[in-house]
């Protein structure tokens, strides 16, 4: 006997019906984003592993530890390419306008919803195969824009239905800045170097930022009372700092300035924010982005400011559900009864008018591997019309079908109420069993 094959581990399988739910989501990020006036972009699943390297940095969790990469089959000249799975979407995004030149003729706003991948513990509403939404602003550089895309966001937690969130702000400032107070923090973890962790003394002489956003309980005190980066900014970085939050507040959107903010990706610059809750444990970030001015030219673009966020999928799901939050379900108008399988010709034809015409319409058709016609009795038909959700069961009889009929009885709303209507007028039909 074969063995049984299942799936990887942190790599999950999306079933009806919680697919109905990622479909409903899905179509809510859309329709928001062209409201927001922002384009869908496409990129590869795999890509050069210099890429994230180059572009994430190469001392951060994700490169040293998380991505899956792999040396390619060699071509005929005998070289093999370096490949990785992505594990974020804006570096991809951020090649694809580089190598298309998609900002000649200016700013683009783009975004993305796909796969992401990283090998990393998996835990609730955090898998190796998880979903990233994300939304990219380039080619643009005012305060304003940063605002925007914060406004964005709020805007899909508001058509989500979810009001459990907080919003934290920070600000990076700019390559010097940020120089001048990393050697300030050098200077004090050294000075508190037997106070430091493993992961932190490696990072300390390639990127002490990242010792701020530690998850070792026993350094947090440590990490608390470090110099911070706002009090390093100059004038144009806190003026472009405070035009962010003259604009979120104007638009009525509460947040809170935390000055250990910092991602944990190595482009950020200027404005960098996360939306957080408090209903997932621990990991409450469930979108975070700000603001990466240099990234473009960093992989070989032409020098171009840029803003973006990334939102977990699977993590927003797990809100939604434990919030309760309603989602349409995928439950078919009507569910065709058929009483004699001689009947299928005709029925079918009329199925495939009604849904030309707009309804949703599933077929009864059990089937027996033996070969008989496996319809079963009216009445299990009936509990299989009421088990997948239907509004309403069409019963095709012999006597509805002699005189251009279906009786059409309600499931739901008004259940037992049934009539024969007409099937000359398919449209008028279709109308009637999608009204409310």
């Amino acid at each position: 006997m074969p063995d049984k094959f299942t799936a990887i581990k942190g790599m999950n399988d999306i079933l009806p019906p919680d697919s109905a739910r990622w479909e409903w989501f899905e179509s809510i990020v859309r329709q928001t984003m062209t409201r927001f006036a922002f384009r869908d972009v496409r990129t590869p699943i795999l890509e050069h592993t210099q890429l994230f390297a180059r572009g994430l940095g190469q001392a951060t969790d994700v490169v040293e530890k998380e991505m899956y990469s792999f040396e390619d089959r060699a071509d005929q000249r005998g070289q093999a390419d370096n490949l990785s799975l992505r594990p974020e979407g804006t570096a991809g995004v951020v090649r694809a306008a580089v190598e298309h030149n998609l900002l000649y003729d200016g700013g683009k706003r783009l975004y993305y919803l796909g796969p992401m991948f990283r090998r990393e513990r998996p835990q609730r509403g955090r898998y190796r195969q998880f979903h990233q939404v994300g939304a990219e602003a380039l080619g643009y550089a005012g305060p304003q824009v940063d605002a925007e895309l914060i406004l964005l966001a709020a805007e899909l937690w508001r058509a989500l239905g979810l009001s459990d969130w907080r919003l934290e702000l920070g600000c990076l400032g700019q390559p010097d800045e940020r120089r001048a107070h990393r050697a300030a923090l050098v200077a004090y973890f050294e000075a508190h170097a037997d106070q430091l962790d493993e992961d932190a003394r490696r990072r300390l002489h390639v990127n002490p930022l990242r010792i701020l956003d530690t998850k070792n309980p026993a350094m947090q005190a440590l990490a608390d009372g470090a110099p911070q980066l706002l009090d390093h900014l100059g004038d144009a970085s806190c003026a472009h700092f405070a035009a962010v939050q003259d604009a979120l507040r104007a638009c009525g959107i509460d947040y809170r300035i935390n000055p250990r903010l910092v991602r944990g990706l190595d482009y950020y610059n200027l404005t960098v924010f996360e939306f957080v809750t408090g209903s997932l444990g621990a990991q409450g970030t469930i979108c975070g982005g700000g603001r990466y001015d240099y990234l473009i030219e960093e992989i070989g673009g032409k020098p171009a400011p840029a803003v973006g966020w990334a939102m977990g999928v699977e993590r927003v799901l797990e809100l939604l559900r434990q919030k309760g939050v309603a989602a349409p379900g995928a439950a078919p108008d009507a569910y065709a009864i058929v009483p004699d399988a001689a009947y299928f010709p005709r029925v079918l034809a009329c199925l495939q008018a009604l849904r030309a015409a707009g309804a949703a319409v599933q077929l009864h058709a059990a089937g027996h591997a033996d070969g008989g016609d496996g319809l079963g009795s009216m009445k299990s038909q009936f509990k299989k019309a009421d088990a997948c959700g239907a509004r309403y069961a069409l019963i095709f009889g012999g006597d509805e079908l002699a005189a251009g009929q279906v009786t059409v009885k309600a499931l739901r709303d008004g259940a037992g109420a049934q009539a024969r209507l007409s099937l000359s007028d398919t449209a008028a039909l279709a109308v009637h069993l999608k009204s409310p």
